[in-house]
């Protein structure tokens, strides 16, 4: 081996790890008792104009709190029961969550969607997820019975077929013995890359499932879940959108269109209640 390799080696992982992480740093505490406002709480009753909660699914990295400062209130003022969860935790790293085994993190997802259901009443939920968050719930709604539970999936900047990182990925060949070392470690980034055998199992045989309505929102200045078409899904039952289609003026990257968007949250809302939809402009930031 060449002596760079040997150099170099050592630090691929954490590489892969810093280009992940475009979150910010947390900066509330994560737990299921998030901010008390309608948000999480589990006494919450959905309406007639709403009469199903929202499961809000964090991100690689994120958390129930930090990925939804803003949009679990957007939704909670129209209206809405909404509720999140942490997932995917590893023993020892607080706050950052999403890197355990993706299957695993799916089996959490279900046990609170039936948590949510139990406690509202509801026979469905809606979910919305972001990058890890949008893909994740797929493999709940195909392989863990979810389908029969949800009505609609909304991502936000998933990573349906992988995340190339802007390309970054296509380097670990480079350093030997690096995916491995990803993998022991941080199996919930192993799983996102294309190709993976997550990946594979999750997509074979088509990428939705019937009875589910799949919207899917991307933005083209995306740098992690690359390139942004691979997000899209296929199927009879899915809307994908583009924001720059709804907004050429509307810049947002990957963190940003689960942070604080205000056109993407527009688009989220339409999702949701299809029904009394508005069209999306660069006005919905102000909405």
């Amino acid at each position: 081996m060449l002596p760079w390799k040997r150099v170099l080696r050592p630090l691929a992982a954490l590489l892969l790890t810093a280009a992940v992480a475009a979150v910010p740093a947390a900066t509330a505490s994560a737990s299921d008792a998030a901010p008390s406002s309608g948000w999480n709480d589990f006494s919450c009753k959905p309406s007639a104009d709403h009469p199903r909660p929202v499961v809000l699914v964090h991100g690689t990295l994120g958390n129930s709190v930090d990925n939804w400062l803003s949009l679990a209130p957007y939704l909670e003022a129209r209206g809405y029961c909404v509720f999140s969860l942490d997932y995917g935790q590893l023993t020892g790293v607080p706050l950052f969550y999403g890197l355990g085994p993706i299957d695993k993190s799916a089996e959490q997802l279900s046990a609170f969607v039936d948590k949510v259901l139990t406690a509202t009443g509801a026979a469905k939920a809606d979910l919305v997820g972001h990058s890890q968050g949008g893909m994740m719930p797929r493999y709940y709604l195909k392989f863990l019975g979810g389908a029969a539970k949800v009505n609609a999936l909304v991502g936000l900047a998933p990573d349906n077929h992988g995340a190339t990182l802007s390309g970054l990925t296509n380097l670990l060949p480079y350093f030997p013995g690096a995916g491995d070392l990803i993998k022991a470690t941080t199996p919930g980034l192993a799983d996102q890359m294309p190709g993976s055998d997550f990946l594979t199992k999750l997509n074979a045989g088509g990428d939705t499932v019937p009875g589910v309505h799949y919207t899917v929102i991307s933005t083209k200045y995306d740098e992690v879940a690359t390139p942004w078409q691979s997000q899209y899904l296929s199927g009879s039952d899915v809307h994908n959108v583009l924001l720059q289609d709804l907004c050429p003026l509307d810049l947002t990257e990957h963190v940003a269109i689960g942070l604080f968007d205000r056109i993407a949250f527009h688009e989220v809302a339409n999702a949701l209640d299809p029904a009394h939809a508005s069209a999306t402009t660069c006005a919905s930031a102000f909405s």
